[in-house]
């Protein structure tokens, strides 16, 4: 079965996208629990993130790490924290949570909304900061 994770890959369903390789995206969560929330998949659809290749596995970790760089340049917070919980789409992904305390971790919270507008000025910020990161 295709998860929502795969259509946005393809282009069926739209995302606020912050940064894309070959192999990877980085796209905002539109449930998050703070501003500048980002989900980072490889394109690959596989269920657990265990289950990935080691190649693939720490290809992910290092792009989740230059997209954290660029969040912590575009959203005022302490760290970048980062979750992987993996139950709610079967598609292996990592959370990147802009956050001042630990609580801003807790997936029990109430997930904010955001306009398109918001969630678009958001992504820009990140996109921005990402690449001068990367420069």
């Amino acid at each position: 079965m295709t998860t929502i994770f795969s259509k946005i890959v393809s282009g069926e369903i739209p995302a606020y996208k912050v940064a894309e390789s070959l192999d990877y995206l980085a796209f905002l969560d539109i449930s998050p629990l703070a501003e500048g929330h980002v989900l980072v998949i490889p394109k690959t659809e596989v269920d657990y993130i265990f289950d990935l290749d080691d190649d693939l596995y720490t290809g992910l970790q290092l792009f989740a790490k230059i997209v954290a760089a660029g969040i912590k340049a575009a959203i005022p917070c302490r760290k970048v924290g980062v979750a992987v919980i993996g139950l709610e789409v079967p598609h292996a992904h990592i959370h990147l949570i802009p956050m001042n305390k630990v609580d801003d971790l807790n997936f029990a919270r109430p997930k904010l909304s955001f306009t398109p507008e918001q969630l678009e000025a958001t992504a820009e910020k990140i996109k921005v900061a990402i690449r001068t990161v990367e420069d």
